[in-house]
């Protein structure tokens, strides 16, 4: 005679072995809208996705890149100074283009007001430093 079966043990796997890590970035959606803002044409849904993932290398090697720049410097903070660095480094920013040109250039006025002192009436610097 054949023992009666069992239930085989399977061991318990935790719940956060099975979820996968969320990784925040930016929407899919804003990159499309930017994307289409300066190409001026349809774009084909492959190549957005192109654009999606190239976009999320970047800032991922952006970020990373700040942050060595920012442990070099022993802060704990990045600064509008590592990020100039960053970019003079990448070629954006040069001598015969500073980033407050490229901040009036490509930024709306409500973000340059945030990152461009301007002196109001009282003799007030906004934003202060």
């Amino acid at each position: 005679p054949l023992p009666p079966p069992r239930a085989k043990l399977v061991p318990k796997s935790s719940g956060a072995a099975r979820k996968k890590a969320y990784e925040p970035g930016v929407a899919s959606s804003l990159i499309k809208k930017i994307f289409s803002h300066y190409v001026k044409m349809p774009v084909a849904r492959d190549a957005f996705n192109i654009v999606v993932k190239c976009s999320e290398r970047y800032f991922k090697q952006l970020s990373s890149d700040l942050e060595a720049y920012t442990n070099h410097a022993g802060r704990k903070t990045v600064e509008m100074a590592d990020l100039e660095v960053l970019m003079r480094r990448q070629g954006l920013v040069t001598d015969k283009m500073p980033l407050h040109v490229l901040i009036e250039r490509y930024l709306p006025l409500e973000y340059r007001k945030l990152l461009i002192p301007v002196a109001v009436s009282g003799n007030k610097v906004i934003p202060c430093k």
